[in-house]
């Protein structure tokens, strides 16, 4: 029987980190500083509950240090990817640091041992033509290939490799305990950037503040305990795959909120999209297929 727990989660999640990129592109603050704050903030919520409820658990040094690690990638992440959004267009910087999927499938094809299925790569390629229509492939045409552009690269690096770390990780430690350290991580190593870049720390409008604790609340808390949880029980190729899908709940919630326009197009290559995440799906089933077959 299928356990729909973590799907459940991971849509959740999806739901909860859709809303970051509409947050970003209001720049009420830095790129860096709002990265900063969305883990400080977080982890000063997350800390004395864990700590209260005694739910931390300190793991074995290695442990500790993936789940650090773990950390530093994804506020790299983060941090790169609001610099992104904030010089370039969010549409250019949403599109290339969703390249994950592929960056994930490579590096598991290249470095280990359980190698993505023939459905992860069908489903990548249908799933990323479905978003170069949502875009427009128009857009293809007019990308930046300036500092911007490298930036979003290079942050769907960091985090496809961060999902692949954070797997290893959390097959041996708990959720809570992981989200804590990774946090903590987070936030002294972009206090220590921020800091050395002299980022200002204080200074913002009530507007801006509400926005950082949102992001953190939501787009960090509820969204990543959530996906954490997804990516402790399923295939790190897939859970990468249908991160993809907050495309189209962007691009809902910037029709609604930004009055950006949605065509045709983008509706044809959200399904696409959904068609891509979807066939990911079908492993199991494939396989219990072919074991009945050759049980007969």
């Amino acid at each position: 029987m299928i356990n729909t727990k973590p799907r459940l989660a991971l849509a959740f999640g999806i739901l909860c980190i859709s809303i970051f990129p509409i947050l970003v592109k209001l720049n009420l603050t830095g790129g860096l500083i709002s990265a900063f704050y969305r883990m400080a903030i977080a982890v000063a919520l997350l800390l004395p509950y864990v700590l209260i409820t005694k739910k931390f658990k300190l793991p074995k040094t290695n442990v500790l240090l993936l789940a650090v690690l773990c950390g530093i990638l994804f506020s790299s992440d983060v941090a790169v990817w609001n610099i992104a959004i904030q010089t370039s267009s969010a549409t250019q910087a949403s599109l290339l640091t969703n390249l994950s999927p592929l960056w994930v499938g490579i590096i598991s094809f290249v470095f280990l041992k359980n190698k993505p299925a023939t459905n992860f790569w069908i489903g990548t390629v249908v799933a990323l033509f479905g978003m170069a229509m949502l875009v427009g492939f128009k857009f293809f045409l007019e990308l930046n290939f300036d500092t911007a552009f490298l930036l979003a690269v290079l942050s769907g690096i960091f985090y496809s490799i961060y999902l692949l770390v954070s797997k290893k990780a959390l097959s041996h430690i708990d959720v809570l305990s992981f989200m804590t350290i990774s946090l903590l991580a987070s936030t002294v190593y972009l206090g220590i950037i921020c800091i050395v870049v002299h980022e200002p720390f204080f200074g913002f409008s009530n507007m801006g503040w509400f926005v950082l604790l949102i992001q953190a609340v939501v787009c960090q808390l509820a969204a990543w305990l959530s996906i954490s949880y997804a990516t402790q029980h399923m295939k790190p190729t897939r859970v990468s795959l249908s991160l993809l899908a907050q495309a189209i709940l962007t691009s809902i919630l910037a029709w609604l909120f930004l009055n950006e326009q949605i065509t045709v197009n983008m509706i044809v290559g959200g399904f696409i999209l959904l068609l891509g995440i979807r066939i990911t799906f079908y492993t199991k089933t494939l396989s219990i297929i072919k074991l009945r077959v050759k049980n007969k």
